[in-house]
């Protein structure tokens, strides 16, 4: 790929280099990161923007002894070409490759596994503390973006670093953008910084000039005596990076992130800093390549593309995507009532919302990477009459779990959350699986929970949802529906009603969301061994559709339960919970979903088959209670 980086395995290799070499480096990288993710997708614009930085920190620290924690992670590609995976690097987030994100058991260099914002300083803060404890003395830094920044955990962690006073740098890597453009008070006041850089200047004059004062007897000691004093009342006006100071962080910078022989100094100087150092780097998101720089946005998260031209890959048409008909419908149902309005926690290009906030530009709240603040946002609204929805995907949401029940659910207002992303992700991987919310949110009091089959099914339910008078939650997966065709006029649905799609008497197929379709599949395969089986499409986790679920379990004797999240406090428990409650005894019940373990990248034909959620899968396990046996491996079966 390069005639350098082919010579690099790790960064004692690339120490080997001079200075003036470096840059070529960086060209290499950047070239790899296009080439790689123009056939395999994934995050470009960030990784290309941070790629001088990269090579200037394993250039000068000792890694992995010095521990190099990123946050999120999307920027971090350069990292992991540097750091052993070259060769691999073209497995990026295919199923058995390298993953996305920085991952502990993936290379002794990744110290911290990430891919949510705004865990970097804190982590790093906790590295620190333990090398003290322990008498080590490795340097500890953590990479955030700017976006991250935005995040109340990253304050916090600045908050507790400042006072902790350990040796730790933060390397703030701004780019004005997380995924889309920043909004908030942190981001005018980077953009002030970076529109100061004579303070810089102002500063070095008044050092220079303490400097000078202290060789002058008696009059210079009470000049610089009377500076001191004046300092604390002046000091917003000459020194950049004013809020870090206060938090007790030395401030350093601006720096222009994308000239090596300027990094590579002022990261020789922070080396030898003690205490906690905030070191400010500018670059440009998708720098070094003309499309992704013209649009960052756009080329933020890449599906395959031409490298030469930067046009995408065409996908053949089909059916909108599940995201697009939630907007639209929210849209819909906007323009006929004011008091809807939307919130994103710094995703309005992830969950679709963009239109939205066009059409309804003081509707539609973008509150940055807060999804606390979201919840006890929208809680807020909710309590003054506003009708809030809360769009965020389903393993972002787990962030603010204390204000969804302290919050929402025991105040018992009528927020809407939109789970985006529920169930399987694809080449996110681990981190961005929607596995959780079923389990972590039926258990809440006043909460109703439930999840479409097809597109058509998702804009009832989002209506149904934000007419609900309480706490409710639609979720729904990634990607394009099925094609179903959409109403024109749309009707709620009666909560905690189930739809029976099937008749059938020998098993239930009880099943949730977009495992419908694969349970429909599979109850053919069935009909083709004659075996009659039911298949209900639940609809609502809770409130469950208990009298149709006794029914079935009485007439079919024996219940599959199909969900695309995990087993343990899933769906199908609320079957077994439901039957053992209505005393529902001699009726066998095996679960399909997520095993007890998080499921890896890769496409998600690959991910059904790894969790044993294939039609192949269902109509075994039919086959199975049926003939009386159970497959360990693919299903666990219980009698309620």
């Amino acid at each position: 790929m390069g005639e350098l980086l082919d010579r690099i395995d790790n960064p004692d290799d690339l120490k080997k280099l001079s200075e003036e070499e470096l840059p070529q480096v960086v060209s290499e990288i950047r070239d790899m990161i296009i080439d790689v993710t123009s056939k395999t997708g994934g995050h470009l614009g960030a990784s290309m923007g941070a790629a001088e930085l990269v090579v200037a920190l394993h250039y000068l620290y000792d890694t992995p002894r010095d521990k190099l924690i990123w946050d999120v992670g999307h920027q971090a590609y350069g990292h992991k070409i540097l750091t052993g995976r070259r060769d691999r690097f073209h497995t990026l987030r295919q199923w058995g490759g390298i993953a996305g994100f920085p991952d502990r058991r993936e290379s002794k260099y990744d110290h911290f596994n990430v891919a949510h914002g705004g865990t970097s300083i804190s982590a790093a803060l906790g590295m620190a503390a333990a090398r003290d404890l322990q008498g080590d003395d490795y340097r500890v830094v953590a990479i955030i973006g700017d976006g991250s920044l935005t995040a109340g955990m990253a304050m916090e962690g600045l908050n507790n670093g400042g006072h902790m006073d350990r040796d730790i740098t933060v390397i703030l890597n701004d780019n004005k953008m997380g995924i889309s453009k920043n909004v908030g008070a942190m981001c005018s006041y980077l953009s002030r910084i970076m529109t100061g850089e004579w303070a810089n200047r102002a500063r070095k004059v008044r050092d220079e000039l303490q400097k000078l004062l202290t060789q002058v007897p008696i009059v210079g000691e009470t000049a610089v005596a009377l500076m001191d004093r004046v300092e604390d009342s002046v000091k917003n006006f000459i020194v950049p990076g004013m809020l870090f100071e206060e938090l007790g962080f030395r401030y350093i910078g601006p720096v222009d992130g994308h000239r090596i022989d300027l990094l590579l100094p002022t990261l020789r100087n922070v080396m030898k800093m003690k205490g906690p150092n905030l070191v400010h780097v500018i670059t440009q998101k998708g720098y070094g390549y003309p499309y992704s720089e013209k649009e960052p946005i756009t080329y933020h998260g890449v599906t395959k593309f031409d490298p030469e031209t930067g046009a995408f890959v065409k996908k053949a048409p089909g059916p909108p995507g599940y995201s697009k008909v939630f907007v639209e419908t929210l849209a819909k149902l906007s323009r006929r009532d004011e008091k809807i309005v939307a919130i994103s926690a710094a995703m309005l290009e992830g969950t679709a919302l963009v239109n939205y906030q066009k059409e309804f530009t003081d509707r539609c709240f973008d509150v940055g990477m807060c999804e606390q603040h979201a919840v006890t946002f929208a809680a807020g609204l909710a309590l003054r009459g506003m009708k809030p929805v809360a769009a965020i995907y389903s393993t972002f949401l787990q962030r603010a779990y204390d204000q969804i029940i302290h919050d929402v659910c025991l105040t018992n207002v009528p927020v809407t959350f939109a789970l985006d992303r529920s169930g399987l992700v694809g080449d996110d991987g681990p981190t961005h699986q929607g596995a959780f919310d079923i389990a972590y949110l039926r258990c809440l009091p006043n909460m109703v929970v439930m999840s479409p089959k097809d597109e058509n099914e998702l804009q009832r339910m989002t209506l149904t949802a934000i007419e609900y008078p309480g706490p409710a939650a639609v979720r729904f997966p990634r990607g394009s529906g099925e094609g179903v065709p959409m109403d024109e006029e749309i009707e709620p649905l009666p909560i905690g009603k189930a739809e029976l799609v099937r008749e059938g008497e020998d098993v239930a197929l009880i099943a949730l969301g977009p495992m419908v379709g694969l349970s429909m599949e599979s109850a053919e395969q069935l009909a083709e061994l004659r075996i009659q089986a039911a298949v209900l499409n639940l609809r609502f986790v809770k409130p469950l559709d208990g009298d149709i679920v006794a029914d079935l379990a009485r007439r079919c004797g024996r219940i599959v339960t199909i969900e695309e999240g995990t087993r343990m406090g899933g769906m199908g428990s609320a079957i077994l919970e439901f039957l053992a409650e209505r005393g529902i005894t001699g009726v066998p019940v095996t679960r399909l979903g997520f095993p007890d373990r998080f499921i890896e990248h890769g496409s998600p034909q690959h991910q059904r088959e790894d969790a044993g959620l294939t039609p192949g899968d269902i109509t075994q396990a039919a086959r199975d209670l049926i003939e009386g046996r159970t497959k360990e491996a693919s299903s666990v079966s219980e009698h309620a």
